[in-house]
């Protein structure tokens, strides 16, 4: 008789009580052993793990000793980012290839050396013959960051020289998942709506004259139509999230991953498993759910009284999931302002006259004015907080019709070259593994005879 393995029987619920009877500590030990839990201090700061020239976060400036909390900026390769996308914004131009040419081999391309990048990636987004078929759409994921993992690790097996991970090999190897990913993301979506929501099934080649943007709306629209502004916002949201830092948890993971020596496509796909959590890559989800709720019980989106009660009962427990979190509010390292959110803004604005929906932009922009008051006036904090880019990515990508169950892949679509560049930067390093120490607090305990257990 077969077992449903999805059940959680009474036996099970059994030994998880024995499983936290016995796996609880302290948390008290953790102050008392200057413990840097989750590699970070008191304030927020994380624990310096390493060295890298690939992205910088900033959000204070030192001044006599003293770190004074600044205006937040990221820098790729040392240059500021909102440079960048003042620069390709202002030409009219598509940023998010350019932006991974300079994160992956460390400066701006020509014209010349773009158009050669821009045609390899075009020439890598094919998958491998029948993929589609035998991989993406056997057995399908409810949840696109699964499907996206199992296929990746699933494309080792179509590699000649998947394990090996010299520096050009592995470059080779990097600019075939940012090709693909789109794909991969794509397909693996409108597999599951096939199969599992009745939906037609139509699969679109890429086309190569298009920009990853562009690609991605025109494989995921059945007319494959979208507007200029569309394309521009979606690549915008893509530069954005191209990388944040050596320090962030799928970032920081791939970095572990790599470390001991392992093939790209294993780094990657647990790189995926650390974005997907809803912590780090699924928070957008989570302020769109927020905002619903919110919708329900604001009547007027531009009252602030009525706005800030909401607010305060969200702080307070009393609201949506009673998490007391204001979600796309507050950054684990910025302060005063996420650039990427300040970025963002103003695109927004313009992509709700395009599709007319200002008074929902006005919503996010009045709960970003007063969620900050709200919060200093219920809670102790040790630095500033602002909205961060997962407040307003959610709203763009549900502007643009897109999909929630797409919104983490769409992050990995960026990240992926954040992680490639680390990852090549990690294997030219000085090789050592990653290994931080763990403190044991068990008590010695003796060993027992099977008859003698009580």
């Amino acid at each position: 008789m077969s077992r449903d393995f999805s059940i959680i029987t009474e036996e099970i619920n059994a030994w998880t009580r024995k499983c936290i009877e016995n796996s609880c500590i302290d948390p008290k030990l953790y102050a008392q052993l200057d413990v840097k839990r989750g590699l970070r201090d008191l304030s927020g700061k994380g624990v310096l793990a390493g060295l890298t020239e690939i992205g910088d976060v900033k959000s204070y400036d030192l001044i006599n000793g003293e770190q004074i909390p600044c205006e937040g900026k990221l820098y790729y390769r040392g240059i500021d980012m909102e440079k960048i996308v003042g620069g390709f914004t202002s030409e009219n131009r598509f940023g998010f290839e350019e932006t991974a040419y300079l994160l992956l081999l460390g400066k701006l391309p020509t014209k010349e050396e773009l158009a050669s990048f821009n045609k390899v990636l075009a020439e890598y987004r094919s998958l491998p013959t029948s993929f589609v078929r035998d991989i993406i759409m056997k057995a399908p994921s409810k949840d696109m960051m699964n499907t996206l993992a199992r296929s990746v690790l699933t494309l080792y097996s179509y590699d000649d020289h998947a394990d090996d991970i010299s520096i050009p090999n592995v470059l080779r190897q990097s600019l075939q998942l940012i090709a693909l990913f789109p794909l991969l993301s794509v397909y693996g979506y409108q597999s599951y709506c096939y199969y599992h929501d009745d939906k037609s099934l139509f699969i679109h080649s890429p086309l190569p004259e298009l920009s990853t943007s562009e690609n991605i709306l025109h494989l995921l629209r059945a007319d494959s139509k979208y507007t200029d502004l569309e394309a521009k916002i979606l690549d915008l949201a893509l530069v954005l999230h191209a990388e944040h830092g050596g320090g962030n948890n799928s970032t920081f993971t791939t970095r572990v991953v790599s470390s001991s020596g392992t093939d790209t496509y294993s780094a990657i796909a647990a790189a995926l498993g650390s974005l997907k959590g809803p912590k780090h890559g699924g928070a957008n989800i989570k302020v769109i759910r927020m905002f619903d709720d919110m919708k329900e019980h604001v009547k007027d989106w531009n009252d602030d009284e009525e706005i800030s009660a909401y607010l305060l009962a969200l702080l307070r427990k009393q609201a949506f999931d009673r998490s007391g979190l204001i979600y796309g509010m507050g950054h684990a390292v910025y302060s005063l302002s996420d650039p990427r959110a300040k970025v963002f803004k103003g695109y927004v604005e313009a992509l709700s006259k395009e599709k007319g929906r200002e008074d929902e932009y006005n919503l996010y922009a009045n709960v970003e004015r007063l969620a900050p008051q709200i919060i200093a006036q219920e809670r102790k904090i040790y630095k500033g907080v602002s909205a961060n880019v997962d407040f307003y990515s959610g709203l763009v990508y549900r502007m643009l019709g897109l999909p929630e169950e797409l919104y983490t892949p769409l992050f990995a679509i960026a990240r992926i070259v954040g992680w490639s560049a680390h990852r090549l930067e990690e294997l030219l390093g000085y090789g050592k593994i990653i290994r931080p120490a763990y403190m044991c607090v068990a008590e010695e305990t003796p060993y027992v005879d099977l008859a003698d257990r009580k």
